[in-house]
């Protein structure tokens, strides 16, 4: 059964305006977010084989910041067509996923992460995690869903939310 975790960046810093958005790095509050969620990832047993990444400075910051909760070596492909993208965008690129992935991540951005999420997830899905994702899919935050079937087929409704994690929780 695949899976996949979908993982927003950590906290931002907006201290220089003058950064384009892609650029900005990660904040004080969005280090310690992003520590917590490594080692919440490392407990857990967490272990993609697949770690797709946007290219925006504050996803590959995230993405440092775990690799300590994370399996090494690990396949990372960083991508530019991960950034400023819808839920549609990013379906897309995971229907590439070759079918010799089990686990997957998906590190990016709102509101492409959430409104993918929230559209995958399908009735079975764990009630409390549904409930936290209809709240917000905060910075930092993991959703984690499972599926029937191939990456190239899943679709809207096709996946059962099992698990979503937010900084917030972890302290």
């Amino acid at each position: 059964m695949p899976t996949l975790h979908l993982l927003r960046h950590a906290k931002s810093s907006w201290d220089d305006l003058r950064v384009r958005d892609h650029d900005r790095p990660l904040s004080d509050r969005g280090e310690r977010a992003a520590a917590a969620m490594a080692a919440y990832m490392r407990q857990s047993g967490i272990a993609p084989d697949l770690v797709l990444c946007s290219s925006a400075r504050r996803t590959v910051d995230t993405l440092a910041r775990l690799r300590g909760g994370l399996p090494d070596p690990l396949t990372v492909e960083t991508r530019r067509d991960l950034y400023e993208v819808g839920a549609a965008d990013l379906l897309e690129v995971l229907h590439r996923v070759p079918d010799s992935i089990r686990v997957a991540m998906l590190i990016g951005h709102n509101p492409g992460l959430e409104d993918l999420a929230t559209a995958l997830a399908g009735p079975d899905s764990d009630p409390g995690a549904r409930k936290a994702l209809a709240r917000k899919f905060s910075t930092g935050a993991l959703a984690t869903l499972a599926f029937d079937g191939t990456w190239a087929t899943l679709a809207a409704g096709g996946a059962r939310l099992t698990r979503f994690m937010t900084p917030k929780d972890l302290v």
